[in-house]
């Protein structure tokens, strides 16, 4: 680090068993070091103080190109954690003025941070979305001009209804969906539905969940996952992972 760097932290793991990626780079093309302190290894990165100080950061994080790349790269470094040890991951952008901050913060949330790591030892993320996909078109009835207000109001009542059908039918398959897959869970999590137009994907999405499972049972899990999906006409399920445990890293994040 130089006079004019912060240093970047992405993730609290146990002393690693194998060594990092040699050709691995994080966040400004930088390769990742551990910073070990009382039994706790901080994996972190030189970072220009011009760009990651408080002030500079809060414009940093409204551009979005900037971010996209920072996030890939923070999550690279993450990816690559997950391979040889089961890290508990730091926010994006988590800084300190030098290293001796960054000790610090280990030997002050020293138990928090065991706790966490006690919490994802030998446990992967998987995400679970299901959407309810658009109609790829409208019925040929629909297409035709109505003949007279009652039956265009006919119409309408019958649109409703279906789509009204549609929604319950969605909401049981994903709680179902979702009480199965927790039973093979250690914890889980839920998070708002996606905004169809942000995330940029087709349908609306009715559930969206993590889930904390055994390395050793993901196979299972999986297999589960896909098995569901030929259950429901006109519903999709996306399956995401494995992650490290993003949504489980503090002890509010997730149910057992």
């Amino acid at each position: 680090m130089t006079s004019g760097d912060l240093c970047y932290v992405y993730a609290v793991c146990h002393c690693l068993s194998a060594p990092l990626q040699a050709e691995l780079v994080g966040v400004g093309d930088v390769a990742p070091r551990q910073l070990e302190h009382h039994g706790l290894v901080a994996i972190v990165g030189a970072v220009p103080e011009r760009d990651f100080a408080e002030a500079s950061l809060r414009a940093r994080l409204e551009d979005l190109d900037w971010l996209t790349v920072t996030a890939r790269a923070h999550e690279r470094v993450i990816a690559a954690l997950t391979t040889v040890t089961d890290p508990l991951p730091l926010r994006l952008a988590t800084v300190f003025r030098d290293e001796s901050g960054v000790r610090s913060m280990l030997e002050n949330e020293e138990d928090r941070l065991r706790a966490g790591l006690d919490r994802l030892a030998g446990r992967v993320e998987w995400g679970v979305k299901v959407y309810v996909e658009e109609p790829a078109a409208e019925p040929a009835e629909a297409a035709t001009p109505a003949a007279s207000g009652r039956e265009y109001l006919r119409r309408r009542r019958a649109e409703r209804g279906a789509h009204d059908a549609t929604w319950r039918r969605a909401e049981v398959f994903a709680q179902r969906l979702h009480d199965d897959l927790a039973l093979r869970a250690a914890a889980t999590r839920s998070h708002p539905p996606q905004n169809p137009e942000i995330a940029r994907v087709g349908g609306r999405n009715v559930l969206n969940a993590s889930y904390l499972v055994p390395r050793a049972e993901s196979e299972e899990f999986v297999e589960r996952v896909g098995a569901t999906k030929e259950d429901e006409s006109g519903l999709r399920v996306e399956l995401t992972g494995p992650w490290a445990g993003y949504s489980f890293t503090d002890e509010g994040g997730g149910t057992p």
